[in-house]
């Protein structure tokens, strides 16, 4: 299985928000996961028309996951950017049994994607990046001046 440089900040993106836990700005995410902005913009505009994030203008607003993290596998995102990966092309006679093989490791690799959710990988990461703060503690830091 390959993945493309778009699924890995796609990734990277759902797991910034499922840590965040609420709304967070596309600047904010592109900067904690190292994306650039315009490519992040993108994805995120992606995974929004898919359903899995949602999102809201203004001051309060902001990103955040369309459903619970524990609800959202690594599949589902992989769905989004990848597609759904269309069968080989048939091989020459004697390689004839590896279009099986192939077809029967894409089912297990889809199994396995299927079951580790964006909580479960949220769970397992020995080192996470601060948080933003909450919208409302922004405002107190940077109150807007008249």
């Amino acid at each position: 299985m390959r993945i493309s440089a778009r699924t890995q900040y796609a990734l990277g993106a759902m797991l910034a928000l499922a840590e965040a836990g609420g709304p967070v700005q596309a600047g904010w995410i592109a900067d904690s996961q190292q994306i650039p902005r315009r490519f992040c913009d993108n994805i995120l505009l992606q995974l929004r028309r898919a359903g899995l994030i949602r999102s809201q203008r203004g001051h309060d607003g902001g990103y955040w996951l369309a459903r619970p993290a524990q609800e959202i596998a690594l599949a589902d995102v992989i769905r989004v950017t990848e597609g759904v990966e269309q069968a080989t092309r048939p091989f020459p006679k004697a390689a004839a049994p590896l279009a099986a093989i192939w077809a029967q490791l894409r089912r297990h690799e889809d199994a396995l994607l299927s079951e580790i959710t964006l909580a479960d990988v949220v769970a397992s990461t020995p080192e996470r990046p601060e948080p933003p703060p909450p919208r409302d503690a922004l405002s107190r830091l940077h109150p807007e001046t008249p």
